[in-house]
């Protein structure tokens, strides 16, 4: 018998043991380890903290989704991982050994490296539900009372699109109750350029959120990096090209939401040979941890190296479905394994990606994630957050049902040349 085990139950996690669970001998034994005992879809947080959604509507309860897959669901959250021990330390003072481990942790948000960032200080995130109940009941506050809004992503974020997301989904709403021309509007990001996303763009991202910013009368500022934050005020540095300061803002705000740069979480930082100096996942091509080998990680939490230098430190994010890529390969690979086999199967990494601005929305499709490409695609539309909304209440049916990878959506998939895996090597 082997125990499996996976770290972290968000989307990764929670998927991860849906597909593995599919590949286990009859014999095997899979243990999910989560942080309380319910799911909410991320995704979804924007429209929480504007008050399109209730948490309730965008939660799944796991242990009786788990129990109905015979999952073992243990809520306790991880204290520590000790690999050369082979057991996850909980919380509670007890441990789970195992003969695979797949962490899936998500990252931990490092809001406490900038003074004032964050829900405990000046600013609001959309990074988890919690938080965005938070940024509903600010939001509030300045409909009753309007002012100044700065929203945007700080030096070594990793996530970009729920900024972009989150502004224009502000504007809609603020639009909508005729309060818009009360509201000036700001992004600050740390990227080079708007449209940059972590991966110097998809398709003519620059150009299409360029376009929506001025025709929505958003100011921007690119090469920011935030220096601190106190109560009704922002202070950056714009940097010039060549990493020189360029100019400094003092912005005024009365409402402001800001994605933190994120790392690994404590359970797993600065462990040698696991991760990297930022806390992240090493893993190989296979998912597979070059130190630890029967670790593997899928998610947030791997280590990815910047697509390049910028004048401020920018992240690549790992989009939904280039994670859903390397569930399918990791659970590929530890399947063989458990049948004496090697691991061979390879994550695409490619992108398929709906950004809601709240009364339309951008689509992109990069294949592989990483530049260069095979694809490299975006397109503008209405129907962008109709396609939105139809995927967040199908996601969440797969949850609720366990289910990873149905055969329709595999055929649509397959349909539109979106492959997880890549093709075996000739």
């Amino acid at each position: 018998m082997a125990e499996i085990v996976v770290l972290g139950a968000g989307l990764s996690g929670t998927l991860m043991a849906f597909e593995m669970n599919a590949k286990l001998r009859k014999e095997d034994r899979l243990t999910l380890i989560g942080q309380g005992d319910t799911y909410h879809f991320v995704p979804s947080n924007p429209w929480v903290a504007v008050g399109w959604r209730d948490r309730e509507s965008i939660e799944v309860a796991l242990p009786e989704v788990m129990a109905k897959k015979k999952i073992r669901y243990l809520g306790t959250g991880a204290k520590k991982v000790h690999p050369a021990e082979n057991r996850v330390e909980l919380m509670d003072g007890e441990s789970i050994a195992y003969d695979y481990l797949i962490i899936a942790t998500g990252p931990d948000l490092a809001f406490d490296e900038i003074p004032g960032l964050g829900p405990k200080g000046f600013t609001q995130s959309v990074c988890h539900v919690d938080h965005a109940v938070h940024a509903r009941a600010a939001f509030d506050k300045l409909a009753a009372n309007p002012g100044p809004i700065v929203v945007g992503a700080v030096q070594s974020a990793s996530c970009f699109g729920p900024a972009y997301e989150f502004i224009l989904i502000l504007e809609t709403e603020l639009r909508k109750r005729k309060l818009r021309d009360r509201v000036p509007m700001t992004f600050v990001t740390s990227e080079p350029y708007i449209g940059h996303l972590g991966l110097d763009g998809v398709g003519d991202t620059k150009g299409l959120l360029e376009s929506e910013f001025r025709e929505r009368h958003i100011k921007w500022v690119t090469n920011a990096k935030v220096k601190a934050v106190a109560e009704g005020k922002m202070m950056v540095e714009e940097l010039s090209e060549d990493g020189a300061l360029k100019k400094t803002h003092e912005l005024p705000f009365a409402y402001s939401m800001m994605l933190p740069a994120f790392r690994g979480v404590a359970a797993v930082r600065g462990v040698e040979g696991l991760t990297n100096p930022r806390g992240f996942i090493l893993v190989d091509k296979h998912q597979r941890n070059p130190t630890f080998r029967n670790i593997f990680s899928i998610g947030v939490c791997v280590a990815i190296p910047p697509i390049g230098p910028t004048p401020v430190p920018v992240g690549v994010p790992k989009t939904g479905f280039m994670i859903e890529s390397m569930v399918t390969a990791t659970a590929h690979n530890i399947s063989a394994l458990l049948r004496g086999n090697e691991p061979k199967s390879q994550a695409t990494w490619n992108a398929f990606c709906l950004a809601d601005f709240g009364d339309g929305g951008v689509v992109f499709v990069a294949q592989p994630q990483i530049p260069p490409r095979n694809l490299n695609w975006s397109a503008k539309g209405d129907w962008v957050h109709l396609a939105k909304v139809g995927f967040e209440k199908y996601f969440l049916r797969k949850i609720r049902r366990g289910e990873s990878d149905p055969f329709y959506e595999r055929f649509l998939l397959d349909t539109l040349n979106i492959r997880k895996l890549k093709e075996p090597a000739e």
